[in-house]
């Protein structure tokens, strides 16, 4: 783990704003209207409304979504008790958790006491605000008796994450550890190394999971936890068993497992040594373990190893579960945080590690597949599918114990909201992936000897989203597959060099001479671009072998686009254009012209508007086309202004159906109210607006570009439109999960060129 220096760290909170959060207004407050119903007089009538039925504050406030994160600094990370105000940093380090993993707001409070009645009574007072408390950073036995009490007296969640978060990432590892090595849960012999907050309550859901409370020895600072030790208070008392074994040394021979939360480097290699085989170490003592991964792998190499550290596999960390869990409890207006819901997290989150890696998370951390095993038990914190594999376990969960007050009605509405919060709303995607679901389509790839090809492809084929095809040395692609555990059995191969293809290349050749014997094209020289994958994928698809081809991977642009134009060619009027789907926070939006036409005529334009429409319609989705440009509806007529006001008037003549409009400016385009002010006669006024069509190629690909670095966007493509056939030309080295959803769109175009069936 790289080392953060002290500079560093304060010039991070310093800079700017100080610290980490802030609270930003979610409604109108521009005018005086806005601010009288933001406050005096029009607030008056949701508080009249509360008043008379309290649960709607959950519709009228932000409760539902607020979770206070309070602590007194008895125990904050490391450093120990350094007091309220100076735990304040992390307490609002735990807020930015919450919003950006689970869009949960949080105020942040230190209280100031040590007592526990105090402390109690404080929490209770404040309770109205929130819809969920988060202890945290508090010591020590003064936890324990906090937490139970708020559970008991407060009709909400309450959760101490630095119990239960860290007890239910472990606990996962844990049943997935097990399952690695054969081992049964209730046979296995564990040794806990601290008996503070986090190890009891990793202790008690190991029990709750199966564990044998006999076979669970626990060590303090004084030893195991035994029944010949005096003075033990009474939570310690509760893990006290009958055994001779009284230091780590004795409790660690023949141990299946080792949990450890306590101090770095108690755990000696020579401790691993005596354990049982494939032993399990959980070394989750922060910043550094209590043995170092290199430690532990050279005492046992059947070691599996899990930390508390993001540079080594297996790291238990929390904010897999907290964000999630109260997300959850939140949704469904939870009255608690029950074992139940617990335990839901848990097998939510083991079975999640045995799911497919998304490309994402492999990029994030520099590797090329992350797969179920050893050294993958546990999810990635950045996996994006966190949110809506955890939150609704848990809401189930709580509506399934009896604690949620609203319980959801609507399970894929819901996960769609919950995509929805975090700008992740792909159900474009879901909808192209569905459709080529249902008439599976042969894809070609080119370029097989890419990784992210043969990851794609092996996602296209597992998920039964396409049938790939790889062109390639058969040998070649399967040594590449095989050492990125990369399972592309079932995958058809094509080597066009190798003799049994010999009559195949003859018949595309002659097809291609024929097709191009009048425009200098020889049949030698069709005979050798034969053995060109582009021109032999592309005849492929020009003769019916197969759907769809992509290319582009490792080639330019051009390079890819001429045997296109030249083997299947455009359609109709012989336009063709480039667009891009940018996938932003605020939803999807389409670009075009993004890669073709360099300075349209307005008939080029009025061709491009109709084949982006075109594309818009096979995602599913109702184009709304602004025509943008430098000015608004005439304000100024010479240049491309002009030739966009030339296009809309042709296309508002020849297709009135479609709505579409301009010239006019972005900044109209994508702001329905300002739209509908100043141009109410448009047809644009008070739509949302989400196809843009550019004036020329230069300002719609630095635009896609700025969106994709400036705007936080994903984009899709580029997706090239109005061939013949279901050709599309990939990115110079195209993500996986670009690959995957350009070759869906690829497979759904060759149906909609087949059947015609796109305007759904």
């Amino acid at each position: 783990m790289a080392k953060i220096r002290k500079e560093d760290a304060l010039q991070y909170h310093e800079k700017g704003r100080p610290g980490k959060i802030e609270v930003i207004p979610t409604k109108p407050h521009s005018t005086q209207r806005d601010l009288s119903l933001a406050y005096s007089p029009g607030v008056a009538e949701p508080c009249l409304e509360i008043e008379r039925d309290p649960l709607l504050a959950q519709r009228y406030t932000a409760k539902g979504n607020l979770v206070a994160v309070i602590s007194n600094g008895t125990a904050v990370l490391g450093l120990g008790d350094i007091g309220a105000l100076a735990g304040k940093p992390v307490m609002e380090g735990k807020g930015l958790l919450f919003k950006i993993f689970a869009d949960i707001d949080v105020f942040d409070i230190e209280v100031e006491t040590k007592e526990v009645d105090k402390f109690i009574e404080t929490v209770k007072q404040i309770s109205p605000t929130f819809g969920g408390i988060n202890l945290e950073d508090i010591s020590a036995p003064s936890c324990f008796e906090i937490e139970e009490r708020l559970k008991a007296e407060l009709d909400m969640p309450v959760m101490h994450d630095d119990q239960h978060g860290t007890a239910i990432i472990s606990a996962a590892g844990l049943i997935n550890a097990l399952e690695v090595t054969g081992k049964k849960i209730g046979e296995i012999k564990m040794v806990v190394n601290g008996a503070g907050a986090s190890a009891m309550a990793c202790t008690k859901l190991a029990v709750s999971l199966g564990a044998k409370k006999e076979n669970i020895l626990m060590l303090d600072s004084k030893g195991v936890l035994n029944t010949r030790r005096t003075n033990l208070n009474k939570y310690k008392q509760a893990f006290v068993v009958e055994t001779q074994d009284d230091t780590l040394e004795d409790a660690m021979r023949g141990a299946d497992v080792f949990f450890g939360l306590s101090v770095k480097g108690v755990l000696k290699k020579e401790m691993v040594k005596t354990m049982a085989n494939d032993p399990v170490v959980f070394a989750m003592a922060n910043p550094d373990p209590e043995i170092t991964y290199e430690d532990a792998f050279e005492a046992r190499k059947d070691v599996i190893m899990a930390t508390g550290r993001s540079d080594y596999p297996n790291q238990v960390n929390n904010v897999l579960g907290f964000p999630f869990i109260f997300r959850g409890a939140l949704d469904v207006n939870a009255s608690a945080i029950n074992e139940e819901m617990k335990k839901a997290a848990v097998y939510a989150l083991a079975d999640l590690a045995k799911e497919p890696v998304p490309e994402s998370v492999n990029r994030a951390y520099n590797k090329s597949n992350i797969v179920f095993g050893r050294e993958y038990i546990i999810p990635k914190p950045l996996d994006p599918r966190l949110i809506t594999t955890v939150a609704p376990a848990v809401a189930k969960a709580a509506m399934e114990s009896g604690v949620a007050k609203t319980p959801i009605t609507n399970w894929p509405k819901y996960k769609e909201d919950l995509l929805k919060r975090m700008g992740l709303d792909n159900k474009l995607i879901r909808h192209i992936t569905a459709k080529a679901k249902q008439n599976i389509q042969r894809v070609v790839f080119a370029d097989a000897y890419n990784l992210n090809v043969l990851q794609a492809a092996q996602i296209l084929l597992n998920e039964g989203i396409a049938a790939p095809i790889l062109l390639g040395e058969e040998e070649l692609i399967k040594e590449i597959a095989d050492a990125n555990k990369i399972e592309i059995d079932g995958i058809e191969i094509i080597n066009q060099h190798d003799p049994k293809y010999k009559a195949k290349r003859l018949e595309y050749s002659e097809a291609l001479f024929k097709k191009r014997q009048r425009r200098g094209l020889t049949l030698n020289e069709a005979k050798e671009q034969m053995f060109n994958r582009n021109y032999f994928g592309v005849m492929m698809i020009e003769t019916g072998d197969a759907d769809a081809f992509l290319a582009g991977q490792e080639t330019k642009y051009r390079e890819t686009i001429k045997p296109a134009l030249e083997v299947v060619g455009a359609k109709g009027d012989g336009h063709i254009a480039g667009l891009y789907v940018m996938q932003t926070k605020k939803g999807n939006y389409f670009f075009a012209d993004t890669t073709v036409n360099i300075s349209p005529d307005a008939e080029t334009l009025k061709n491009t508007t109709l084949l982006t429409a075109e594309t818009v319609k096979k995602f599913g989705i109702e184009p709304i086309v602004a025509m943008v440009s430098y000015s608004n509806f005439g304000s100024i007529r010479t240049g491309s202004p002009k030739r966009v006001a030339q296009a809309v008037k042709l296309l508002h003549k020849k297709h009135p159906e479609l709505i579409v409009d301009g010239e006019v400016q972005a900044n109209f385009a994508l702001n329905s109210e300002l739209m509908e002010a100043k141009f109410p006669f448009s047809k644009l006024a008070g739509k949302k607006v989400n196809t843009l069509i550019f004036p020329n190629l230069s300002s719609g690909n630095i635009a896609y570009k700025m969106m994709l670095e400036l705007g936080g966007a994903e984009a899709i493509g580029p997706i090239l439109m109005g061939l013949q056939k279901s050709v599309h030309i990939l990115q110079i080295e195209s993500s996986v999960r670009d690959i995957v959803n350009m070759a869906t769109f690829a497979a759904v175009d060759a149906i909609c060129k087949k059947s015609g069936e796109c305007d759904e």
